[in-house]
C-alpha cells in the first residue's frame, strides 16, 4: 500500500517517510524526522526534529513528539527521540527529545503510552512498558522492561524503575523501584512483589517464590539493605533473577523504596 498524507497535513519534504504510512489532517512533520513503515499518525500530531520512529507505530490525535526539552540548560543542540517498533502513543501524550547530557530520549518496542502522559528529556523507557493515563516522568528517568505504571503516577528525575515492577495509581516515586516489586500508597512503599504479573509472563513458581523470599528478607525482617542481602545470601546460590535484584539495589544511587 502507498503512503497517504492528508492534504491539510504539513510534512517537510526533507523528512524520511516509510512505506504504507498514514498521516492525518493538520499533523505537522518537521525536517529532521524519520518514520518507519506501516505507521499511523492521526490528526493534529506534531513530530519535531530529531524524531526517529520505528515500524508499525501508532500515534493518536494531539500527541507532541520530539519537541525541545523543558530544561534551562538546553541550547538548541541536535538531539533525538527514538521510538521503537509497535509502540502505541495515545492522545495528547508529550515526549521531549534529549539534551547534550545523553543526546536522546528513547522509548522501547511494544510500549503503550496512554493519554496525557509526559516523558521528559533523556529518559530511557524499555520494551513492553505500559503507562496508564496522565503518568508524569521527569528527566533522566530509566524505566526497565515490562514495567506497569498506574494512572497519574509521578516519577522524580534520575529515578530508576526496575524490570517487571508495578507502580500503583497516583503514587509519587522519589527513589528507585526495585525489580519485580509492587509499589503503592502515599508515601510510596513496597507492598510485596508483582506476583500476578510474573505469573502472566510465564515465570516459574520456583523463581517467583525465591524472589518473594528475597524481598521478605530484605524489606520485611527489620534489616537494612546490606544486612538483608547478606542474610539472604547465607542460604547459598540463588537464581539469576534475584542476582539481578541484588546488583540493582547495590548500584542504586538514590536508594530504593522499601
Amino acid at each position: 500500500m502507498v503512503t497517504k498524507i492528508h492534504p491539510t497535513a504539513i510534512v517537510s519534504d526533507k523528512a524520511i517517510i516509510g512505506k504504507n504510512v498514514t498521516i492525518g489532517p493538520f499533523s505537522i512533520i518537521e525536517d529532521d524526522v524519520q518514520i518507519g513503515d506501516d505507521c499511523e499518525i492521526r490528526s493534529s500530531v506534531v513530530i519535531g526534529n530529531g524524531a526517529r520512529i520505528g515500524n508499525n507505530v501508532k500515534i493518536f490525535a494531539g500527541a507532541v513528539i520530539s519537541t525541545e526539552p523543558q530544561d534551562m540548560k538546553f541550547d538548541g543542540e541536535q538531539t533525538f527521540t527514538i521510538i521503537g517498533d509497535n509502540t502505541i502513543i495515545r492522545e495528547f501524550a508529550t515526549i521531549n527529545r534529549g539534551t547534550k547530557e545523553t543526546g536522546k530520549t528513547q522509548i522501547g518496542c511494544h510500549c503503550l503510552i496512554m493519554a496525557y502522559c509526559h516523558i521528559a528529556h533523556d529518559c530511557i523507557i524499555g520494551d513492553n512498558v505500559i503507562m496508564s493515563n496522565v503518568v508524569q516522568i521527569a528527566g533522566h528517568v530509566v524505566v526497565e522492561d515490562w514495567v506497569i505504571l498506574g494512572g497519574v503516577a509521578k516519577i522524580h528525575q534520575f529515578c530508576k524503575v526496575g524490570r517487571h515492577s508495578m507502580v500503583g495509581a497516583d503514587v509519587k516515586i522519589v527513589k528507585d523501584v526495585a525489580p519485580y516489586t509492587l509499589v503503592d500508597r502515599k508515601p510510596a512503599q513496597v507492598e510485596g512483589i508483582n506476583k500476578i504479573g510474573l505469573r502472566r509472563r510465564g515465570f516459574e513458581a520456583e523463581t517467583i517464590n525465591e524472589i518473594e523470599l528475597f524481598y521478605d528478607t530484605l524489606l520485611f525482617s527489620g534489616l537494612n539493605n546490606s544486612d538483608g542481602i547478606a542474610k539472604f545470601l547465607q542460604k547459598g546460590e540463588t537464581c539469576p533473577e534475584v542476582s539481578y535484584c541484588i546488583d540493582f539495589i547495590k548500584n542504586s544511587v538514590r536508594g530504593i523504596h522499601r
